[in-house]
């Protein structure tokens, strides 16, 4: 269990940003995301539940792997420009030596059918880890300005609008995660409205 909020550790220095998303990468096959909240949240405690959840957020609407986008927040919130770029670098730069001496291997033995089954066969698996860090960040949403009764719908309209309808990613994020910040934004201000205190 990660650290209560007054006692949260985090990283000590640049260096361990750099092991620790090394680490996180390298463990992180057909998805890095499970891991990541394993490791930032439960393992290590440098991020609640629903710290990690706000972050990957943001990390999934900009441009770019949702994950390097977390290693950026998370390296920055620590140590600023210097951390995000520990981060970055521990997140891409084993992987990237590792892909590149296994796409000269890929080239020589795609054609082998044991092979080409293997590859298929991990695309279940990533689909696997996608749902069970959905279910893992469940809990984060018990806090959420929208409620239940406003999140619950917008969840569905986007697992609809992504894998029924087909809509376009871009659109998604437009349209419903717009709508998700209104709502929310007015539910903080209605919040904030009945929390002031009265003159």
């Amino acid at each position: 269990m990660p650290p209560a909020e007054g006692d949260r550790p985090g990283p000590a220095s640049n260096l361990q940003l750099f092991t620790a998303f090394s680490r996180l990468s390298l463990m992180g096959f057909g998805g890095v995301l499970p891991i990541a909240q394993r490791e930032l949240v439960e393992r290590l405690g440098w991020l609640r539940v629903e710290e990690f959840a706000e972050l990957l957020s943001v990390g999934q609407v900009l441009p770019g792997p949702n994950v390097v986008n977390l290693s950026l927040m998370v390296g920055d919130r620590y140590f600023g420009l210097r951390g995000a770029l520990a981060a970055l670098a521990g997140m891409l730069l084993l992987p990237l030596i590792l892909v590149l001496a296994f796409a000269a291997l890929y080239q020589q033995f795609a054609a082998v059918p044991a092979v080409a089954g293997a590859v298929r066969g991990m695309g279940a698996v990533s689909a696997g880890l996608v749902m069970a860090i959905a279910l893992k960040l469940l809990p984060a949403l018990r806090r959420n300005p929208l409620g239940r009764r406003r999140w619950v719908p917008v969840t569905l309209l986007v697992v609809l609008a992504t894998g029924w309808w087909r809509w376009p990613l871009v659109a998604v994020i437009v349209l419903l995660g717009g709508l998700s910040c209104l709502l929310a934004w007015r539910c903080l201000g209605q919040t904030a409205s009945t929390t002031e205190p009265t003159p």
